[in-house]
């Protein structure tokens, strides 16, 4: 229902703080923006919920589809071995043809089948370039489960133990629509809760409250690991091997429309390796952002309401990494050392990569900022914060002034959460939040009239190809229906025949007197 739907409840949320900022110095808008904002975050682990539920009941339908695969592969293998012993003597089985024709089909149904039938003793099945059944032996799928892809099973050949790629049929279409399509949903939902969070979070933290507390967080972000520097044992062997960082904020302060007046090349990481965006000293601040955003990099930039530049990763396009996580940042030049105050060194020597543990002594030391990564799926998980739900004045409106505390009248910070409703950020792309709404609306619109199409064209496909099996196969329905009224039509005509020779007889007996 559109009342309880993620978009309602953020724009009751946004409103709530706009409320804030008209009475600041009152407890029932703060009340009313913690209710908000767990009812928001309700209806966000709802979305998530749903989504990952779905994910687990293709897994049961993978399995069902595999199974189906496996048996009808076996019986095929066994048709094979009856109809090669019917054809050594002599006969044709065109019924066992008929038979292991529709078990084909159906087979073919599942998953993407081409057929051999150049050995005449030796009908075989292929399987994406792999056999499948070889005359009387079949081979079977089988699938597996582990750490990558969150668990979920992937399907794999039962005798080699290699990995069975599906590009077509029920099960490959199972299988896409779980790692792909859904897999997207959730992505798409996390990267929206986490960058919503951040957000706010900044806005709040150098705020003030009711109580003259700062630095306090309105949503609590639970990290991956408990180790501050980002350290993780990726291969379990007890070792740190890895730095899980997702955001990195620079200790300089730039400004927007200001040229760099540097050269260089940044390195950042991207879903096939490293990506490269050149930069040229008339280059100004916002170009340079803008470049990253739009480079295809699995990192974005921004500069903070502090005028900071602030590089956070995204989702793993491909999940072969964890989403969230800075893989690479190097810099040829002084762009992102010296200039932004992120990294201490330039060059591959000064680089962090995150396959090293303690890879944040890379950055610059005093005043450069970070994040751990979060744990996986933030929006099955992001809470309000404990101490605002223990004390509503903590909650913040507005920003004092001179490290002051600020004045009960000063709704100014939570004039500017409100704001963020109409701010451009980066939620996978550069759009407000708004945007984001409405774009997810026109895709999925989008791509369901992109599957209505593509069904009408391959069922028009599948007809046409229908129609050519039929004019080849064992028995060909056409022409046995003719056949069958053919005969028909004979025995009519023999029967009439007959009838009338039995008159002929019955008068030359009874009424002759022969």
């Amino acid at each position: 229902p559109a009342d309880i739907s993620v978009r309602a409840q953020m724009d009751k949320f946004w409103d709530s703080w706009q409320e804030l900022s008209l009475h600041p110095s009152e407890t029932a808008p703060r009340e009313a923006v913690v209710q908000r904002g767990k009812t928001l975050l309700d209806s966000v682990h709802e979305q998530y919920r749903r989504l990952s539920s779905t994910r687990d009941m293709l897994d049961e339908d993978i399995m069902v589809v595999t199974a189906q695969a496996n048996d009808l592969a076996r019986q095929i293998a066994s048709l094979n071995k009856e109809i090669v012993k019917v054809e050594a003597m002599g006969d044709r089985p065109n019924d066992l043809y008929d038979r292991r024709d529709l078990l084909v089909e159906k087979l073919g149904a599942l998953v993407p089948v081409t057929v051999d039938k150049r050995d005449p003793d030796e009908f075989m099945v292929h399987v994406d370039g792999q056999i499948l059944v070889q005359g009387k032996i079949a081979r079977s799928f089988d699938l597996t489960t582990g750490a990558e892809n969150e668990g979920h099973p992937r399907l794999i050949w039962k005798d080699t133990g290699d990995a069975a790629q599906m590009r077509g049929g029920s099960l490959g279409a199972l299988f896409e629509l779980r790692d792909v399509d859904v897999r997207k949903e959730i992505t798409t939902l996390d990267t929206m809760t986490l960058n919503f969070t951040d957000l706010v979070n900044e806005v709040h933290r150098s705020a003030y409250g009711l109580n003259g507390r700062t630095g306090v967080d309105f949503f609590t972000e639970f990290p991956r690991v408990n180790n501050v520097a980002g350290n993780y044992d990726r291969n379990g062997d007890g070792v740190y091997d890895s730095s899980y960082i997702h955001r990195m904020t620079g200790a300089n302060t730039l400004a927007s429309q200001e040229q760099i007046g540097l050269a260089g090349t940044l390195r950042l990481s991207g879903p096939q390796g490293n990506v490269e965006i050149a930069y040229r000293p008339t280059d100004t601040v916002a170009d340079l952002v803008r470049r990253i955003n739009v480079s295809g990099a699995e990192v974005t930039a921004r500069l903070t309401s502090e005028g900071k530049l602030q590089l956070r990763a995204t989702a793993s396009a491909t999940g072969a990494d964890p989403d969230f996580v800075i893989r690479h940042l190097e810099d040829s030049g002084e762009f992102i050392v010296g200039y932004a105050g992120l990294l201490a060194s330039p060059g591959p020597a000064g680089s962090y990569d995150w396959q090293r543990a303690d890879a944040v002594l890379s950055l610059r030391a005093g005043g450069t900022d970070y994040a751990v990564a979060p744990l996986a799926h933030p929006s099955g998980w992001i809470e309000i914060s404990g101490e605002i739900k223990r004390d509503l004045t903590s909650v913040a409106s507005g920003f004092g002034m001179n490290g002051r505390p600020a004045e009960a009248g000063d709704g100014s910070a939570a004039l500017a959460i409100a704001n963020l409703r109409t701010a451009s950020v980066m939620v996978g792309s550069e759009a407000t939040f708004d945007d984001y709404f409405a774009d997810a609306v026109a895709r999925i619109g989008l791509e369901g009239e992109r599957a209505g199409r593509m069904a009408e064209t391959q069922s028009r496909i599948a007809k046409n190809l229908s129609d050519m099996r039929e004019s080849i196969s064992g028995v060909n329905i056409d022409e046995e229906l003719s056949n069958m009224i053919k005969f028909q039509h004979g025995y009519a005509a023999s029967a009439k025949f007959i009838a009338q020779i039995d008159e002929m007889l019955d008068t030359i007996i009874n009424r002759m007197g022969v």
